[in-house]
């Protein structure tokens, strides 16, 4: 049996990554306080910018980030596991990594994870994004290995790939991750069924730190930042607008008695597909 408190920081991150970095400064302090061990924060931490240009102003490589190095130092004071969802990292040359990274209690990188699915999409009433003409997609899978939980690593948009969390649910993970910046249309569509989703068919929690509210580049973004358990239970939620920091206690053994009831990982089945023609025939010839 394994117990600890875990975070879900919510945030409405500008476009000044320093100021930014004092907001994740003051609520990591509020979610220690809270007893959290684990503790996760937004998509895109270190600032919201959709200009483009501007974006790649105010970037750094990861060892000069203002984020990484307050992160890392968080961790290491308060003796945390301190899992930023996402910042923009510059990769060299015109790209940009959309990085999430998971601080050790001693302020170590244990884990990285580049998004992999890039939010290219047209929707309702003009608006649209093209985040694969600024960030590199990411190649990689992470199963991060804490000393008391086996953790998936996934961002936004990657809740829409079921077969990502199922592959880490299989490799033995215990809780599911995806920290966003969903924006406000999407999130009133999708947010709360697709975490629950990846949570029930997996038999796993599920923890979604979210970024809420209008934001400095004109964005507006979904908030609930949310905690779900194993069964699909919403464990611990955040509003729609501004900062907050939620808290839930996760029993690990919560999942093996989830996947014990519905056993769908161990009794999935190879199969194949067949295609076939089934037009109706003519009258003539009926």
């Amino acid at each position: 049996m394994t117990r600890f408190t875990a975070a879900a920081l919510q945030m409405r991150s500008g476009t000044n990554p320093e100021k930014n970095a004092e907001t994740l400064s003051r609520l990591v302090e509020e979610a220690v306080a809270k007893g959290a061990g684990y503790i996760q924060t937004p998509e895109m931490t270190g600032a919201v910018q959709k200009n483009r240009k501007a974006l790649m102003a105010v970037l750094k490589g990861e060892e000069d980030d203002i984020i990484v190095r307050t992160a890392s130092s968080l961790a290491e004071r308060h003796g945390v596991y301190l899992h930023v969802g996402s910042t923009a990292i510059a990769v060299g040359g015109d790209r940009v990594a959309n990085r999430a990274l998971l601080f050790a209690p001693d302020g170590t990188i244990a884990a990285r994870y580049d998004k992999i699915h890039m939010f290219d999409v047209d929707l309702d009433n003009g608006e649209s994004w093209r985040e694969s003409a600024v960030y590199r997609p990411g190649e990689t899978a992470c199963l991060a290995r804490l000393p008391f939980v086996r953790l998936g690593m996934a961002i936004c948009y990657d809740v829409r790939f079921p077969d990502l969390f199922r592959t880490y649910a299989l490799a033995g993970a215990e809780v599911l991750t995806a920290p966003a910046a969903f924006t406000k249309q999407t999130g009133e569509a999708h947010w709360h069924v697709l975490q629950r989703a990846r949570a029930i068919e997996n038999g796993a929690f599920m923890i979604s730190a979210a970024q809420a509210g209008v934001h400095e580049d004109g964005r507006e973004t979904f908030g609930h930042s949310i905690i779900i358990d194993p069964w699909g239970r919403v464990l611990a939620e955040a509003g729609d607008v501004g900062e907050a920091v939620v808290t839930a206690e996760i029993d690990t053994d919560q999942v093996a008695e989830a996947r014990g009831k519905v056993p769908n990982l161990k009794n999935i089945r190879p199969f194949t597909l067949e295609e076939r023609q089934a037009m109706q025939a003519s009258a003539e010839k009926a």
